[in-house]
């Protein structure tokens, strides 16, 4: 596979970010053996079980260790990964199904255009472009994308998802 190429987009949204509770499923998965997919057939089989919930939007969460703030990540890497929704409170999770807190912060949001092949050329310019010149470094709390009503699906190139980076002032 050929190095992902930078992809140019715009500067983020700088956004101070109030906790949030989700609900959903995880597992433990790397980049070189991605079981996205497969949690996400999951999910969307108990979807439908989670009340209380504050939209219709999906949340796709990763759960790094501070390996990947020191630098130390690489394809083989294991970190936690959820697909998730918001919801008010965590009174009725059914069986198979559990809690996440999104702590409060600062968050840089990134729009992604394209399939989910693309999405490594827009990693790369958040990491290797963006945050390298600007005045933030990453911050130890989850990163998530939120698939809302403009998220058409993996494979769609008019697809677009949020990509939510935790920031702090470096």
């Amino acid at each position: 596979m050929k190095d992902p190429e930078i992809i140019e987009m715009k500067d983020p949204e700088i956004i101070e970010m109030e906790a949030k509770k989700l609900v959903g499923i995880s597992l433990h998965t790397s980049l070189a053996d991605d079981k996205t997919e497969l949690l996400w057939k999951r999910f969307m089989k108990k979807k439908d079980e989670i009340f209380n919930t504050t939209s219709d939007d999906l949340f796709s969460v990763q759960v790094y260790d501070e390996g990947f703030i020191s630098g130390h990540f690489n394809s083989q890497s294991v970190f936690e990964k959820w697909a998730a929704v918001e919801v008010e409170d965590y009174s009725g999770i059914d069986e198979g199904l559990k809690g996440l807190k999104l702590p409060a912060g600062l968050y840089a949001v990134f729009t992604h255009e394209g399939t989910s092949n693309e999405f490594a050329g827009t990693a790369k310019f958040i990491f290797e472009e963006w945050i390298p010149s600007s005045e933030y470094i990453l911050d130890d709390r989850p990163h998530f994308e939120v698939l809302g009503k403009e998220y058409k699906g993996p494979e769609d190139p008019a697809s677009k998802e949020k990509i939510w980076i935790p920031i702090k002032k470096g």
